[in-house]
């Protein structure tokens, strides 16, 4: 059997023309596991196939095609199955967005999968081969990762020289909270599933790396288990980024212990520094923490910052946008990220924003967390992209950059390097800005009954 599995890309990231560089890039888990997850009983040939990295040829020679789908490559997805369909190809469909829309996905695909794959992708296959293939295949009620026969990612299937690191890893799935405008907790649930820790140290050992990034979406969701696997890491003397909430800020001791295994650097959801906002979206816990104290408390431990804040919540008014920039100039935040908040499909906050009539395109293409897909409500759509437009080149001016690393006392190589990528990445987002169609008269809150009309006059306006 010949498989091949995809993940396409929006035009940001895509290969030929996109924004991101490789000096932005870590090589993804999906495909990987995907394909170490493939039975031994099944005699196959894989082939993976990253957008970001590498052209998908227009006929692939695959029995079965597997295609993961987020939301902002949903187009891309749909246009790549129903090519390969009509080839006689089989296509399946897995990832975020089919999870949460599986209807609408089921109308581009042979077989979909929702949920976490470990049991029903391995069936999947099994079916096909026996010519049984079923329509939807989801995950098992009583999934876990904790098993012993778990496989590693097939890392090797990529060629490591396109990616800034290949030493990626996971130790845990989904997260406790239930942040509005998460897609976490509406397709997987808030119940963290977790592997065996030592599986995971296992796995970091065979990469043999000794900087690494761990993709979990909040390390720290289970205090015993991050103390645990904290602990465990301390032997291997990495130097190791990941994710956390900021509510490691109430507990000193962790810190430390994060810091005593590695830890160089921290992505944090600040999201906004305003208190409203954080209500509002279901963050009130981000409302405990002193943004500036926690900071310089992980510079004190040698741990970098990247702060992530998120632009067009309720109670924005147009000067966020400097305020923000200079809170992270500041406290001398070490990689700030600004996003557009944006009302993934299935999450609470689509929900709202679709009963309030303030979504503006269902275009899939634009669900990338930089293009404005709603109305906000105390500035104009053109007020929330400029804006965003404008805190990216702000924050990543020349001496906006000194000032920060000069403040995180910050100045080797990796943190200057990230700082330049992103610097490129600002200065380029107006290239992806050239859908000026929420600027003209159609940009206004309506009903999903006039989206249709809409979506035409948009694609007559960007080409």
């Amino acid at each position: 059997m010949k498989i091949a599995l995809l993940s396409p890309k929006g035009p940001l990231y895509r290969h030929r023309g996109g924004v991101f560089r490789k000096s932005l890039r870590y090589q993804p888990l999906t495909l990987t596991t995907l394909a170490a997850l493939i039975p031994s009983d099944i005699q196959a040939h894989v082939e993976l196939f990253d957008e970001g990295i590498q052209d998908v040829p227009d006929d692939l020679d695959a029995d079965l095609i597997g295609i993961t789908v987020i939301t902002g490559t949903a187009n891309r997805a749909y246009e790549l199955a129903t090519r390969f369909r009509a080839q006689g190809r089989t296509v399946v469909l897995g990832g975020p967005h089919v999870t949460l829309v599986p209807a609408e996905a089921a109308r581009h695909a042979d077989a979909i999968v929702t949920g976490y794959a470990e049991d029903s992708w391995p069936q999947l296959l099994r079916d096909f081969a026996a010519g049984r293939l079923k329509p939807v295949y989801a995950q098992a009620p009583d999934f876990s990762l904790d098993r012993p026969d778990m496989p590693f990612a097939q890392r090797d299937l990529f060629d490591k020289r396109h990616f800034l690191t290949q030493a990626v890893f996971e130790a845990t799935r989904s997260c406790a909270h239930d942040c509005e405008f998460c897609v976490a907790p509406s397709a997987w649930g808030r119940r963290q599933f977790q592997k065996p820790v030592s599986w995971v140290i296992e796995d970091i050992r065979r990469v043999g790396e000794k900087r690494i990034l761990f993709i979990d979406l909040n390390l720290v969701s289970d205090r015993e288990y991050a103390k645990e696997l904290f602990t465990a890491l301390i032997p291997l003397r990495l130097r190791w980024f990941g994710l956390s909430t900021v509510l490691i800020a109430h507990d000193p001791e962790l810190m430390e212990l994060i810091a005593r295994s590695g830890c160089r650097g921290l992505l944090l959801g600040l999201e906004t520094l305003n208190p409203g906002s954080l209500r509002d979206t279901r963050k009130k816990f981000n409302g405990s923490v002193d943004y500036a104290k926690l900071i310089s408390d992980l510079h004190s431990l040698d741990i970098a910052i990247q702060g992530c804040f998120v632009f067009g919540l309720d109670h924005d008014t147009p000067d966020v946008f400097d305020e923000t920039v200079q809170f992270a100039i500041d406290t001398g935040i070490d990689l700030p990220r600004f996003a557009l908040l944006t009302p993934f499909p299935g999450t609470p906050l689509h929900r709202r924003l679709q009963a309030q009539q303030r979504i503006l395109t269902t275009d899939w293409e634009l669900y990338d967390g930089q293009h404005v897909v709603f109305q906000p409500l105390n500035m104009s759509p053109q007020e929330l992209a400029t804006g965003h437009e404008r805190a990216w080149k702000a924050v990543y001016r020349p001496s906006a950059i000194i000032r920060r690393l000069w403040k995180a006392r910050a100045f080797e190589p990796l943190a200057i390097g990230a700082n330049l990528g992103y610097r490129f990445y600002a200065h380029n987002l107006h290239r992806f800005y050239n859908c000026d169609w929420h600027l003209s008269p159609v940009g206004v809150p309506m009903g999903l009954h006039e989206l249709a009309p809409i979506e035409t006059k948009r694609k007559a306006v960007c080409g």
